[in-house]
C-alpha cells in the first residue's frame, strides 16, 4: 500500500477520533428529566420513555455529562438543576431536556414536578418551578444554551383549579417566550398555545424525530429542529407543530461536530485500493462502535456493500434502544398494576391497568424478539464479510484481481463479531457470578443451576426476568447492578467476609453454637454425695443386712448372763439368769445406751440401771424372791 494510502486512512481515523471524542474540542453537558408518576393526577407513559431514549442520544453523540433524572419532586428538581449548574460552568453546550406536564399562568411557563398539589391557581407559585430557573442552570454554557421542552401536553391540573381572581388567564399549553441571553434557543414540541400528542407508541412524535436529527454530525442545531418539525407535522397530520424560540449568530452550531475536512499542501496521489480504504474507515466506524461514528461513516460512503452493513449496524443499535424503552415500560406498567393492586383500587381501574400491563409486556416482548433478529442479521452480516477477508488473506491473487467481490482485500482489524446465544449465555452466567447469585462455573450452559441463580437474582433484586433461557434484558438489568445483590450464605462454624467466608474462631474457652456464635464452655460442677454411716443406717436396712440371705447359715447366737443381788431386811437374794440373742454382724451398729439416773437396780435376776426419770423406793420386807425397793416413774 502506498504511504499516500496509508496517510489518508491515518487523517480519516483521527476525523472519527475527534467525532466519537468532542471533549478534545469542545465540552458538552445534558440533563435529562422524565416525569411520569404524578401522584395528584393520572400518571404520563411516554416521559419516562422518552428521557430514556434522549439519554442513549446524549451519550452515543459523544457528550462529556449526561445525567438523567426520572420522577423529580420540586426539591429534587431544583438541586437536579444546581447541581448541573454547577457542570456547565466550563461547559461550550449545556443542554436541558424536560418531558413531563407544564402550564402557562399570567404569560409565564412554568414545569410541573411530580409532587405538585395544585388546587388553585396561586399554588402554582410555590408548587412549580418557572422555565426561567431552568434557563440560570444553562446560563454559564459559552457556545450554545439549548433548552427542550416536550411539555406542552393538555394539562389535567387546569381543570380541576380553583382560581382566586377571575381575570387571572391559564393558558392551553406553553406561552411564548423571547430568551434574553444570546446564543440560547428554547424548543417547544407544539407551538405557544397549543398542545402536543403523546403518540400511539412508547414515545412521543416529538422525541422520536428529535432523536433521529439532534445528533446527526455536522448538522446545524437551527436545521435540525428543522427536519424535527416537517417530521412532527408529517406524523400527526399537521395537528402539531413544533417551535423554536431564539436566535443565533451566522456560523453553525452542530450538537455533534462533523468530519472534518483535510487540507494537505503536498499532492495526493489516488489510492491503489480505494476498496481497501473504504473497508478500513468502515472497521475504524465498527471498533467505535455508536451511532455517531456509523452516521460519519455513511455520510463519506452513502452507497456499497460497506454502506449496507453500516446501515444493518444502525439497525442493530436502534432496536436495542427500542428494547430498552420497552422494557422500562412494561417495567412502569407493571409497578402501577401492583399499586394499584395492593390499594385496592376499583375493579374498573385495576383492569384497565392490569390491559395496559399485559400490552407493555407483549410491546416488550416483541421488541426482544425485534432486537435479537436484529442482533442476528447484523452478526450474520459481519461473520460473511470476515471469512471472506480470510478467504482473500489467503489468495492475494483473488484480493487484487477486477473481478474480486468488493468486501476482499487484506484484512487490516479483525473484529470480534455480535455474540451468539450460547455467548449471551455465558454473559449472563459471569454477571451473576459477579453479583453473587452463582456459585458453579460460567459454562455456557443454562441448566438447573443457573436457572436458581436467576430466580435468586428476581428474589433479591426486586425484577421478574425470565428464568428458562438467558437474555438481553437480563443481561443488562444484572449489569446496572454495581454491587452483591445474593446474600453469601457460608456453612457452620464459618462467617461472611466480603465476598468469601472464614472460619470462625473463638478464644480459649469457648466453642462455635448452634447459632454460629461463640459460646463461653460451662465447669462441671462435682456432684455432692452424702456419706451415711452404719450409726445413722435407717433401721430397716439394718435389719436387711443383719438378716441372711435364704440358703445362707444363720450366725452363731450370743448368750447373755446377767447377775442380781438383791438386799433387804429379811436377807439376801442372789439371781443369775440366761438369754440367747442374735448379736449384730457389726459390734459399732449397737445402739447407743439411754442415760440413766445413776441409781441401779437389782432383783432376784439381774441388776440395772434406774431409767432416767425413774427412782427407787423402799417398800420394806424383803427376802428370798421378794424386793425391797420397787422402780417408780413419774
Amino acid at each position: 500500500m502506498s504511504w499516500s494510502a496509508r496517510c489518508g486512512g491515518f487523517l480519516l481515523a483521527a476525523a472519527l477520533v475527534l467525532l466519537c471524542h468532542p471533549a478534545l474540542a469542545e465540552k458538552r453537558v445534558a440533563l435529562v428529566i422524565g416525569n411520569s408518576a404524578y401522584q395528584n393526577v393520572p400518571q404520563l407513559t411516554n416521559p419516562a420513555n422518552d428521557g430514556a431514549v434522549m439519554t442513549t442520544t446524549f451519550k452515543n453523540a459523544g457528550f462529556d455529562v449526561v445525567d438523567y433524572r426520572r420522577d423529580l419532586t420540586a426539591r429534587e428538581t431544583r438541586r437536579a438543576l444546581r447541581d448541573f449548574a454547577d457542570a456547565a460552568r466550563d461547559a461550550d453546550i449545556a443542554v436541558v431536556y424536560y418531558a413531563g406536564h407544564g402550564m402557562e399562568v399570567e404569560g409565564s411557563n412554568y414545569l410541573i414536578p411530580i409532587d405538585a398539589r395544585l388546587e388553585r391557581d396561586t399554588d402554582v407559585y410555590d408548587e412549580t418551578l418557572s422555565l426561567d430557573r431552568i434557563l440560570v442552570a444553562v446560563e454559564p454554557a459559552k457556545k450554545l444554551r439549548l433548552v427542550i421542552l416536550d411539555a406542552c401536553r393538555d394539562n389535567p391540573f387546569t381543570r380541576t383549579m380553583q382560581r382566586t381572581v377571575a381575570t387571572r388567564s391559564l393558558g392551553r399549553g406553553l406561552a411564548k417566550v423571547e430568551p434574553t441571553s444570546p446564543n440560547t434557543l428554547i424548543a417547544y414540541s407544539a407551538k405557544a398555545g397549543s398542545t402536543a400528542q403523546d403518540g400511539d407508541g412508547t414515545n412521543s412524535p416529538f422525541t422520536l424525530a428529535l432523536s433521529r436529527h439532534i445528533a446527526t454530525p455536522g448538522r446545524d442545531v437551527r436545521k435540525a429542529f428543522g427536519f424535527v418539525r416537517d417530521e412532527v407535522l408529517k406524523s400527526t397530520s399537521n395537528r402539531q407543530e413544533p417551535f423554536v424560540y431564539g436566535s443565533l449568530g451566522g456560523e453553525d452550531v452542530p450538537l455533534v461536530p462533523g468530519v472534518p475536512r483535510v487540507v494537505t499542501q503536498m499532492p495526493v496521489a489516488p489510492p491503489v485500493n480505494a476498496q481497501a480504504d473504504t473497508r478500513r474507515d468502515y472497521e475504524l466506524a465498527m471498533q467505535i462502535g455508536n451511532k455517531g461514528a456509523l452516521n460519519a461513516f455513511l455520510a463519506q460512503y452513502p452507497d456499497g456493500f460497506y454502506a449496507s452493513l453500516a446501515k444493518l449496524q444502525l439497525e442493530k443499535l436502534a432496536a436495542e434502544e427500542n428494547r430498552a424503552a420497552a422494557a422500562e415500560k412494561a417495567r412502569v406498567t407493571e409497578a402501577e398494576r401492583a399499586r394499584l393492586a395492593s390499594e385496592g383500587a376499583r375493579k374498573d381501574t385495576l383492569a384497565k391497568a392490569e390491559a395496559e400491563a399485559k400490552a407493555a409486556e407483549q410491546a416488550r416482548i416483541a421488541a426482544e424478539k425485534a432486537n435479537q433478529l436484529a442482533q442476528q442479521q447484523a452478526a450474520d452480516a459481519e461473520r460473511k464479510r470476515q471469512e471472506q477477508q480470510l478467504a482473500a488473506t489467503d489468495n492475494p491473487r483473488a484480493a487484487t484481481s477486477p473481478a474480486a467481490s468488493p468486501q476482499q482485500g487484506p484484512q487490516v482489524a479483525a473484529l470480534t463479531p455480535a455474540s451468539q446465544p450460547a455467548d449471551l449465555t455465558k454473559s449472563v452466567q459471569l454477571e451473576l457470578r459477579r453479583v453473587g447469585c452463582l456459585t458453579e462455573d460460567a459454562d455456557g450452559d443454562w441448566g438447573s443451576a443457573s436457572r436458581r441463580s436467576m430466580s435468586q437474582f428476581n428474589r433479591y433484586a426486586g425484577t421478574r426476568l425470565d428464568t428458562q433461557a438467558a437474555s438481553a434484558d437480563a443481561l443488562q438489568a444484572i449489569k446496572l447492578k454495581q454491587a452483591r445483590v445474593c446474600p453469601l450464605v457460608c456453612q457452620h462454624g464459618y462467617k461472611s467476609d466480603g465476598d468469601r467466608c472464614t472460619r470462625i474462631v473463638c478464644a480459649e474457652g469457648s466453642f462455635v453454637n448452634d447459632d454460629n456464635e461463640c459460646e463461653k464452655r460451662r465447669d462441671k460442677k462435682p456432684v455432692v454425695r452424702r456419706d451415711t454411716s452404719d450409726d445413722e443406717e435407717a433401721p430397716s436396712r439394718r435389719r436387711a443386712r443383719a438378716t441372711p440371705e435364704p440358703g445362707m447359715p444363720m450366725p452363731p447366737p450370743n448368750v447373755g448372763v446377767g447377775v442380781g443381788i438383791g438386799v433387804g431386811g429379811g436377807g439376801l437374794g442372789v439371781g443369775i439368769g440366761v438369754a440367747p440373742s442374735i448379736a449384730p454382724p457389726r459390734p459399732q451398729a449397737q445402739a447407743r445406751p439411754k442415760p440413766s439416773s445413776g441409781q441401779i437396780y437389782c432383783d432376784a435376776y439381774l441388776c440395772r440401771p434406774v431409767r432416767q426419770g425413774c427412782r427407787l423406793e423402799y417398800r420394806g420386807g424383803g427376802g428370798p424372791a421378794n424386793n425391797a425397793s420397787v422402780e417408780v416413774c413419774n
